[in-house]
């Protein structure tokens, strides 16, 4: 397995090495984090040796917390010491219809003749 590793680590240096760290940080996250966790996340940013990932739940955040350390250290294993910390911030859900109030008010009137 270690074979295997090296090989992936020296792909993704040498790719991710022709990139600003603002840019290869956030593009290695799913390799970092896996599928599922990709699936349900998004690396918005990158800077300070901070990164922040967008949850799209909070539950999930909570969880993810938990795992902070490990991920920072396959960033370093894979890309070296660039990622001091991954800081997780929850998608809001909002109550608020985005079709405003016309948006109400044209869903009221279909109602009413429906």
């Amino acid at each position: 397995m270690e074979p295997i590793r090296t090989g992936l680590r020296n792909i993704v240096n040498e790719v991710m090495r022709a990139q600003p760290p603002e840019e290869a940080v956030p593009l290695t996250w799913p390799l970092v984090c896996g599928n599922d966790v990709a699936q349900r996340t998004r690396a918005l940013a990158f800077s300070d040796g901070k990164l922040t990932v967008l949850v799209t739940d909070p539950g999930w955040r909570t969880q993810l917390i938990g795992f902070a350390s490990r991920y920072v250290a396959v960033f370093n294993e894979l890309m070296g010491p660039l990622v001091q910390e991954v800081r997780f911030v929850a998608k809001e859900h909002s109550a608020v219809n985005t079709h405003g109030e016309a948006g109400q008010a044209q869903q009221s009137a279909k109602q009413k003749d429906g």
